[in-house]
């Protein structure tokens, strides 16, 4: 339920975010970060605003889609694992506007 930023060269912790939510994912893309999230039979990807934490976009996945780990490809597309499935899902990044 939180994100942690480390600072490469010492590892320390230099802020937290907290997330009411089970973190699963952190990526960060175009000056936005998002985070994957799943709680039992739900799980959503969430833009967050990186300097409050607050929700500033969710797309909410299907029932029973698990989102394990988060990547993005550097444009328009994120990456989410889905846990003991095996499956990789690909969700859109709406662009800001």
């Amino acid at each position: 339920r939180k994100i942690h930023q480390v600072d490469p060269a010492t590892g320390a912790i230099v802020r937290t975010l907290e997330s009411n939510r089970f973190v699963t994912g952190v990526t960060w893309v175009d000056g936005e970060l998002w985070h994957g999230v799943w709680e039992g039979d739900d799980s959503e990807v969430r833009r967050i605003d990186p300097a409050t934490g607050a929700v500033q976009a969710r797309l909410t996945l299907p029932p029973g889609a698990q989102v394990t780990g988060l990547e993005s490809d550097g444009r328009d597309r994120l990456f989410c694992g889905g846990a003991a499935t095996g499956k990789l899902r690909v969700v859109r990044r709406p662009r800001r506007r």
